[in-house]
């Protein structure tokens, strides 16, 4: 039995998708254990480009089970949109190939319009979120009494009480900062709720249950995290973080599944560093480099198309991301992206107020003051997109990698060098 956890080490968008598309031929379950439609996954598969949000990328391999876990929000309607997607492009979409925790909580209507609201009330100290319920919904996960999971979607009765009085409450907040919003419908958002629940219905399981009986019959299971272990409720630059926990730390409680069963933990790392929406960045390039960057990476988010900020690759907050998240491996994406600089820059240590240190800070102040250290190596100045083992990089790209695993103290599984399969470096 082989059970594998993809997760990413920086602010999300480290391009989780490509590793998690090679280890699936490995693995018979693909699990998602934790955000919502606000996270994207580019995979390129057989010369086709898929771009998924809600669905694990195994859903793109035959005989392979994807599993959206009980600590995933599902909104039923983008994820009825997602499998239709696929559908229409002939990739198979069926409760044999997709199962969804009746423990998952929902996004309804009103997440969004609340998000909407109290996120422009926050004008200038607004978080930066995609504006699709995802936060609103934890909220209310946390909260209890407001929160409507998969399963209840099935319990009409109550289901249709519950919301009337939701919604009004729901009503009266988004009117309070917001006096011209239209009010929301209970009866209309209940109808479309249960529309979607029925087309929904031969996927809903108990996932729980169901993986469990996968670890006893000795199945391959592959977890894919999305966003990054930087943007973990918990562990990440707080406030400005995602409302889940994105690191491995939320493979347990998104699945039911013991970390304990996982025997192989990869963190996948960007060979530079970019971050989506506000918040500290000690390596940012406001430059020339930057753009160069963000132009040779297309670095526009998968989901909003939001230009991401991008900087210069930095051990000290990839480090920490290694260790709460537990990596015995990193796989270093996006190599050639540097190939046309003369020299690149790595991030090894902090100065915050005068001390220099190789801890990551836990309050969004000390981050702020923190200046780089950096050790600058040499460029390569050639394409590398070629390359397809390890003796085929140049010098400096070699002497790139083995610094980045030096200063994070993981050695280097996988090197992405080109966004098609067979552009990857395996050691």
């Amino acid at each position: 039995m082989s059970v594998t956890a993809v997760v990413g080490l920086q602010w999300g968008d480290e391009a989780k998708g490509k590793i998690v598309d090679l280890l699936t031929d490995e693995h018979q379950i693909a699990v998602r254990y934790q955000g919502g439609n606000n996270a994207g996954h580019t995979v390129k598969f057989e010369g086709q480009t898929y771009k998924l949000s809600l669905l694990p990328t195994g859903i793109l391999r035959p005989g392979v089970t994807a599993v959206i876990g009980n600590g995933v929000v599902v909104n039923p309607e983008a994820l009825l949109k997602e499998m239709q997607g696929l559908t229409d492009r002939g990739l198979p979409v069926s409760g044999d190939n997709l199962l969804v925790s009746d423990r998952a909580h929902v996004i309804l209507p009103y997440h969004m319009a609340e998000e909407a609201v109290l996120e422009k009330s926050r004008k200038g100290e607004a978080i930066g979120t995609t504006m699709r319920g995802i936060g609103t919904c934890y909220r209310d996960k946390a909260g209890r009494t407001h929160a409507i999971r998969v399963g209840d979607l099935y319990r009409r009765e109550t289901l249709k009480s519950r919301l009337a009085e939701i919604v009004s409450q729901k009503n009266t907040v988004i009117q309070a900062f917001d006096p011209s919003a239209t009010p929301l419908n209970s009866d209309e958002i209940y109808a479309n709720a249960i529309a979607a629940a029925d087309r929904l219905r031969p996927h809903v399981v108990d996932t729980t249950a169901w993986l469990h009986k996968a670890l006893a019959a000795n199945k391959n299971i592959l977890f894919e995290g999305a966003q990054g272990s930087l943007l973990d409720i918990d562990h990440g630059t707080f406030p400005y973080v995602t409302s889940s926990n994105s690191s491995a730390a939320g493979i347990h409680s998104g699945s039911g599944v013991p970390e304990r069963a996982i025997g192989r933990m990869i963190g996948v790392v960007k060979a530079y560093t970019t971050r989506v929406g506000g918040g500290p960045f000690p390596t940012e390039l406001d430059d020339p480099i930057g753009q160069h960057i963000r132009d040779v990476g297309h670095e526009y988010g998968t989901v909003t198309g939001r230009p991401r900020r991008c900087g210069w690759f930095d051990a000290v907050a990839c480090g920490y991301g290694a260790r709460i998240s537990g990596v015995d491996q990193i796989s270093v994406m996006l190599l050639d992206v540097l190939a046309q600089l003369d020299e690149l820059k790595i991030c090894e240590a902090y100065e915050i107020r005068g001390e220099r240190t190789t801890d990551f800070p836990s309050h969004v102040d000390d981050l702020e003051a923190a200046k780089p250290v950096y050790r600058t190596v040499p460029g390569w100045k050639q394409d590398i997109t070629g390359a397809r083992k390890l003796s085929d990089l140049p010098t400096g790209a070699r002497q790139y990698v083995d610094t980045v695993s030096e200063l994070i103290g993981k050695p280097v599984a996988f090197i992405s060098i080109g966004p098609d399969r067979e552009q990857t470096i395996v050691l």
